[in-house]
């Protein structure tokens, strides 16, 4: 039996306060860099085009976080505060467009990524399949750096006070810090190197998805609302566990999910032996000898990822892994209903932990 998903993270097309400012910081920022590109070379237009239709394609999830701490803490300046969830939204675009080269995925959402609409080109130029990757993959570099270099850019267009600007490039680069952090772990992972223990794939998915996701956005937030300390500090707590809970989960959708709500293959983890709970969790159970000769199988059939399914349900790792999702949204829960977050910011961000946790069944 697969997930369904009854309750998604909100899409792009569903406000959010401020969403608006937000995406007409990220419409001009767009804008000016198409005229510049433009000018340089045709060539090179096409690449903003490119990475503008991947920013589009977003979910403004990121955004979201950085309003929400911000406008239930008391900010007004929804203008400073829209520049800088629009970085959080462009660092996110460079992070998954450096993703997808790691992962030599030319294909989000269903439709060709940055990589793969260069590798498509070169192929139709009559250049060999592996020239033609190489193509995609390169794009994909100068493209991710672009987005990662004007996060930053676009942050130092708040129009914040240079200290609070120095504040929020900090917590920018936390993210960033962190980020490359959980990525290079994640490869020694691939590569078997490590012990890949539950605690340690548990820590790099704080690393790698909840601290630029989750934590980041929610302290920036904050610390632009002139939030106290603690505030900040426990909504970054709140952030680490909450994001935790949404990649265990993501995780699961990766094996388990509905291709047609997820956009997603449910072969792609499997075949690639992507290190989850699941996978360690199955390691140390009496089902790994099997299992073993079916995950990192790069021809994995459906009949076969569909057996590997089964015995993940078998041995356990599936209950555990809902568990340890589970677990972390209480202790997110507990963070968010401390004494020093007021109730407003409580009740707009209570429904993220449902959303996080219940968008699978």
């Amino acid at each position: 039996m697969l997930f369904t998903i009854p309750m998604a993270i909100p899409s792009s097309t569903e406000a959010f306060v401020g969403q608006h400012h937000v995406e007409k910081v990220l419409s001009d920022f767009f804008t000016r860099s198409r005229g510049r590109a433009g000018r340089v070379s045709p060539r090179y237009l096409s690449l903003w085009e490119s990475l503008e239709k991947c920013t589009l394609e977003g979910k403004r999830f990121r955004p979201r976080m950085v309003l929400a701490a911000y406008v239930h803490l008391g900010g007004n300046q929804l203008e400073a505060a829209a520049h800088v969830g629009a970085a959080f939204e462009l660092l996110h675009t460079a992070l998954i467009v450096h993703d997808d080269v790691i992962d030599l995925d030319f294909v989000r959402r269903g439709r060709d990524n940055v990589s793969g609409s260069y590798r498509r080109k070169a192929q139709e130029a009559g250049v060999s399949v592996n020239t033609a990757q190489h193509r995609g993959l390169s794009a994909g570099v100068i493209a991710g750096d672009l987005a990662l270099s004007n996060a930053f850019v676009l942050l130092d267009s708040a129009g914040t006070s240079t200290e609070m600007n120095q504040a929020l490039r900090e917590i920018l680069d936390d993210a960033v810090f962190a980020s490359a952090a959980g990525e290079i772990i994640d490869l020694d992972f691939s590569i078997g190197s490590g012990s890949n223990a539950l605690d340690e794939i548990i820590h790099m998915a704080a690393l790698k998805t909840a601290a630029y996701s989750f934590e980041c956005p929610l302290r920036a937030g904050a610390t632009l609302a002139g939030a106290a300390p603690e505030v900040v500090q426990i909504l970054g707590e709140f952030g680490r566990d909450i994001g935790t809970a949404y990649q265990l989960v993501d995780d699961l959708l990766g094996v388990f999910g509905n291709e047609s709500e997820t956009g997603k293959t449910v072969l792609g983890d499997l075949r690639e032996g992507k290190s989850t709970v699941l996978i360690a969790f199955a390691r140390e159970t009496s089902v790994w000898d099997e299992l073993s000769t079916l995950v990192g199988s790069p021809e994995l059939t459906r009949e076969q990822a569909e057996r590997a399914r089964t015995l993940l349900r078998e041995c356990g790792a599936y209950d555990y892994a809902l568990q340890t999702a589970q677990q972390y949204a209480e202790r997110a829960r507990t963070h968010l209903h401390s004494d020093v977050v007021p109730q407003r910011l409580q009740l707009a961000l209570d429904p993220v932990i449902a959303e996080s946790l219940h968008r699978v069944r």
